[in-house]
């Protein structure tokens, strides 16, 4: 599940004055359905959002947060699925090939530490954490956790003079990227830390909002993602309505950055199917970072606005996607929405198949 969806799950139960378990992949071997980092949350009345397993261990981690939740101490869970006869024996019927370590942890009343995370997800802040799975280190419990940014860090359950190496572990992780589960010296002992940078959600930009715009912005949303549509025609503007977008922009193409700070996004997609509107379009992102810029339409559309742009499209090189999506032979707006998602997906995710740089 997304950061975002997690996000959401968390926030309806909080406000429903629901108790909670956060679920965290800390280690794992062979093949598996997540990796270190993923989490999910558990409410005390055994809802659960978040897969760390396809849907198989669910139901018995639901049990062992309950646990948590009674005697308040923070435990990991281990399941095996390398050996099959187990595997079996149990009825799991996992399905999977590897072994993985759940970390489960109840959050106190304030809801921390996924509050915390949870602000900085919201103002869009890259962070990462440093969280104890095992603890020699005096005064420092299992559970206790940093988060940090490159500015700040909050820390819960660390003594002040552990702060100072958690906070740095956290903040070369952000760094470095991913996550790492490593063993640190800290005084007179030892503690196993799980240190992860939390992914932030996409956020993109929708520039055109004809009807096919629709299938996107909804694909988009079940995502996770954050989604802007901008468009100047007012009644195709009123058409978005309850299609899921964040914000609907009724602006001039050549005002676009005047209207919205362009470098705030991911990922762009230009799909206005209007001529001279695209062009100002991409004049407006060709000064801008969005490191995905996807151009609706054939490869000739697409070398006329570049060469439309003479020496202002030298900006664009490398970033232009067009025709844009995937080629998986779609033929209707759900599947050009589909395809056009799952292009942006796999560049943002360093999977990306080809880009036209004109």
């Amino acid at each position: 599940m997304s950061t975002r969806l997690l996000i959401e799950a968390f926030d309806a139960w909080r406000r429903a004055g629901e108790r909670m378990v956060l679920a965290t992949v800390t280690a794992t071997a062979g093949s598996t359905y997540s990796k270190p980092g993923a989490q999910m949350l558990i409410s005390g009345s055994g809802e659960f959002r978040g897969l760390l397993s396809g849907g198989c261990l669910e139901g018995d981690l639901v049990e062992h947060a309950r646990d948590v939740l009674a005697h308040g101490v923070p435990r990991t869970v281990h399941y095996d699925m390398r050996n099959r006869g187990e595997d079996e024996l149990w009825g799991l019927g996992l399905g999977c090939d590897g072994a993985i370590d759940i970390f489960l942890q109840a959050l106190d009343r304030n809801h921390e530490p996924f509050a915390c995370m949870a602000r900085h997800i919201a103002a869009h802040e890259a962070c990462a954490y440093t969280l104890v799975t095992t603890s020699t280190a005096p005064g420092l419990p299992v559970g206790a956790m940093v988060i940090a940014t490159a500015q700040r860090s909050d820390a819960f359950s660390v003594p002040e003079h552990h702060r100072g190496a958690l906070v740095q572990a956290s903040r070369s992780r952000l760094a470095a990227g991913g996550a790492a589960c490593i063993q640190m010296a800290l005084g007179d002992g030892t503690a196993e830390v799980l240190v992860a940078v939390i992914a932030l959600p996409v956020r993109l930009l929708v520039l055109g909002a004809g009807p096919d715009v629709i299938p996107l912005v909804r694909i988009a949303r079940e995502l996770g993602w954050y989604v802007t549509v901008a468009d100047h025609r007012r009644g195709h503007i009123e058409r978005l309505a309850g299609a899921g977008a964040d914000q609907t922009l009724e602006v001039m193409p050549a005002r676009l950055c005047d209207a919205l700070e362009t470098n705030a996004f991911d990922a762009a997609v230009i799909m206005s199917h209007h001529l001279q509107s695209d062009r100002a379009y991409l004049g407006a992102l060709a000064s801008s970072s969005v490191s995905y810029i996807g151009l609706l339409g054939p490869r000739a559309r697409r070398e006329r606005l570049l060469a439309d742009l003479g020496e202002h499209a030298a900006p664009l090189q490398g970033r232009i996607y067009g025709p844009v999506g995937l080629d998986i032979g779609a033929d209707t707006p759900q599947g050009i929405a589909l395809a056009i998602a799952a292009e942006i997906h796999a560049v943002l995710n360093g999977r990306g198949p080809r880009h036209f740089s004109g």
